[in-house]
């Protein structure tokens, strides 16, 4: 197995572990990981071909659609509901 997808498959499991932690302590680890996600599938992407990076590109929609959703309404100028138990947790 390439370099390029054991740290695939370390994101997924830091991925994992991050959406098991209470809101509050996701942000930071869960920004982390979005950034560093495009890198990765990138990577993946120039070592194995289009072929593993569509099901790399589909989980990463997968595990990460809740915040990217966010920040295409963000991004779109549209009004975002955050939920009354998530905004409680953040302490908003």
């Amino acid at each position: 197995m390439s370099a390029a997808l054991i740290c695939g498959c370390l994101w997924v499991l830091l991925a994992t572990v991050t959406a098991m932690l209470r809101m509050r302590y996701q942000m930071w680890p869960g920004l982390v990981l979005l950034v560093s996600a495009p890198v990765l599938l990138v990577w993946i992407g120039m070592t194995h071909g289009w072929i593993w990076l569509v099901p790399a590109l589909l989980a990463f929609g997968s595990m990460m659609r809740n915040p990217l959703i966010y920040l295409w309404k963000r991004a779109r100028g549209q009004e975002v509901e955050i939920p009354a138990e998530i905004r409680a947790e953040l302490g908003r």
